[in-house]
C-alpha cells in the first residue's frame, strides 16, 4: 500500500445519498421475520432509526419489505411488494420506489406510520422495457428509471404512485443515472453498442425542481463500460466509474463538460463520498478471484483552499485544486468487493465483499484494520450514524439474513431473517 499526504483543507459536505426513513406494517402475512440478537444490543439512548430491506422469496412469490428498528435491533413491520424485486431507492422525504425483474411494475410507498401492504401503490412502465435502475433527484423529484431495452430513461414525477412525464432517448445500453438532491442536472451513463469495447457516454439531463421539461443538455464521452457514479454534495463535480478502463471520469457539472480522468485500480464498481475531507473512496473489484482494493482520492476544489479574495478562483464555478485527482492511498480489501460505505464521522469505511466478509478501513491512517466474517455472497452495505455507536447493515444475494455490526467494536450484534434473499437495505436519519 502506498499512501500520500492528505489535503489539509476541509469542506462542508453531505453523505452520498439522502435515504429516507420508512415505517412499513405488514398486512395479510402469516409470519414475522425472526431476529437473532447477539448480546450486547444497542443502548436504549440511541436515536430512533428505521431501515428497510427488500427481499425476494423466489418462485414468483411477492417480494417483501422488512422494516427494522436499527438500534433496537427489532423488526418493526413487513409489507408485500410485487414479485421479483430488483432495485429500489428512497428519497430524503421517505418516499420509496421499487422496480422489478421481468416486468414493468413500480411499487411506491411513503414513510407513514402504520403503512400496510394494502397501501403500497402499484404503477407501470411500458411493457418490455426491462428497467434495471431507479433514482430520485430529491423529494420533489423527478424520478429516473433506466430502460435498457429501448435505450431510454423514463422521467417520472415523484409521488405515490409516480406518474410518467416523458421518456428520453440515450445511447445504447444505459446502466445508471447519477443524481443528487442539490443538483440541477443528472447524468445517465450508457455503455454504447458494444459494452466492454465502446466508449461510454454520460448524458446530461436538466433536472432542477423548476424544470418543466427535462431536456438533454450535453453528451459527454467517458471511459469504457461506465457502471456507477457519485456527485459531490454541492453537486459541482460528478465522478463516473469506468469499469472497463480502470479510470474515473470527472465532470464539471457547472460547466457541463469533461474535467479530467483519474486512473484507479482494476474494475472500479462503486464509490462513496467522504464529507468534509475533500475525498472520495473508489472500490475496485480487481480480478474477482484475488483481493480488490479501495482507492482514496483527493477531490478538493480551489475555492476550498484559496485565500479569500483570490480572483482566480470563481466561487460559482471553482477550478480543481492543485492536488485534485491525487490517489492518496490504495488499500487492499477482500475478494470480489461489491460496495463501500463511509461513516458520517469519517473515521472508517466498510467494504462488503462477495466472499462473505466485511473489510474495515481506517480513513485516517488509510489502512485496513479488520476483516469481519458475515457469510453469504454480500451484495449491499449501509452505514448508520449513532452515538455512542453506529451500525453497519449488510445483505447477501444468496441468504435470507441481514447482518448488523456495531461500529465501535466492529462486532456482529444481530442477524435478522428477511424471509427472502436480500436485494438491498436503505436507511435515513
Amino acid at each position: 500500500m502506498v499512501s500520500l499526504p492528505r489535503q489539509v483543507f476541509r469542506v462542508s459536505a453531505a453523505s452520498l445519498s439522502a435515504i429516507a426513513v420508512l415505517a412499513l406494517a405488514g398486512c395479510g402475512n402469516n409470519y414475522r421475520p425472526v431476529v437473532s440478537a447477539i448480546n450486547p444490543v444497542g443502548p436504549s439512548t440511541q436515536p430512533q432509526v428505521y431501515a428497510t430491506a427488500i427481499a425476494d422469496p423466489g418462485n414468483g412469490n411477492d417480494g417483501l419489505a422488512t422494516v427494522i428498528n436499527v438500534f433496537g435491533e427489532t423488526v418493526a413491520a413487513t409489507a408485500s411488494v410485487a414479485p421479483s424485486p430488483l432495485y429500489f431507492t428512497v428519497d430524503s422525504g421517505g418516499q420509496a420506489y421499487v422496480i422489478h425483474s421481468g416486468n414493468s411494475v413500480i411499487d411506491s410507498f411513503s414513510a407513514a406510520e402504520g403503512l400496510m401492504t394494502t397501501t403500497v401503490k402499484h404503477s407501470s412502465l411500458a411493457q418490455n422495457v426491462n428497467p434495471t435502475q431507479i433514482t430520485t433527484n430529491g423529494t420533489a423529484g423527478p424520478v429516473f428509471i433506466i430502460e435498457p431495452s429501448t435505450s431510454k430513461v423514463a422521467v417520472l414525477s415523484a409521488g405515490t404512485p409516480p406518474t410518467i412525464r416523458q421518456e428520453l432517448p440515450v445511447p445504447a445500453n444505459p446502466v445508471y443515472t447519477i443524481a443528487n438532491p442539490s443538483a440541477t442536472r443528472v447524468y445517465t451513463l450508457s455503455q454504447g453498442t458494444t459494452p466492454g469495447t465502446s466508449t461510454g457516454t454520460a448524458t446530461a439531463i436538466e433536472a432542477g425542481t423548476g424544470t418543466a421539461n427535462n431536456a438533454i443538455s450535453a453528451s459527454i464521452p467517458v471511459g469504457i463500460s461506465p457502471i456507477y457514479g457519485v456527485m459531490t454534495p454541492d453537486a459541482r463535480r460528478a465522478f463516473v466509474l469506468n469499469q472497463g478502463s480502470g479510470t474515473v471520469t470527472v465532470i464539471n457539472t457547472v460547466g457541463n463538460n469533461l474535467d479530467k480522468t483519474i486512473t484507479v485500480g482494476s474494475n472500479p464498481i462503486w464509490a462513496d463520498v467522504a464529507p468534509a475531507v475533500n475525498e472520495i473512496a473508489v472500490l475496485n473489484k480487481g480480478t474477482g478471484t484475488s483481493a480488490g482494493s479501495l482507492s482514496i482520492i483527493n477531490v478538493a476544489l480551489c475555492n476550498q483552499v484559496a485565500l479569500p479574495g483570490n480572483a482566480a478562483c470563481d466561487p460559482n464555478n471553482p477550478a480543481d485544486a492543485a492536488n485534485f485527482g491525487t490517489v492518496l492511498s490504495t488499500v487492499p480489501v477482500g475478494v470480489n468487493p461489491v460496495q463501500v460505505a463511509i461513516l458520517s464521522d469519517l473515521s472508517k469505511a466498510y467494504v462488503a465483499n462477495a466472499d462473505g466478509t466485511v473489510t474495515v478501513v481506517d480513513m485516517n491512517t488509510m489502512v485496513a484494520t479488520k476483516t469481519i466474517t458475515v457469510g453469504g455472497s454480500l451484495n449491499w452495505i449501509q452505514a448508520v450514524a449513532g452515538n455512542p455507536t453506529g451500525k453497519i447493515l449488510v445483505t447477501a444475494a444468496d441468504t435470507q439474513t441481514l447482518t448488523m455490526i456495531r461500529t465501535d467494536t466492529d462486532v456482529v450484534t444481530s442477524t435478522i431473517q428477511l424471509q427472502g434473499k436480500g436485494i438491498g437495505i436503505r436507511v435515513s436519519q
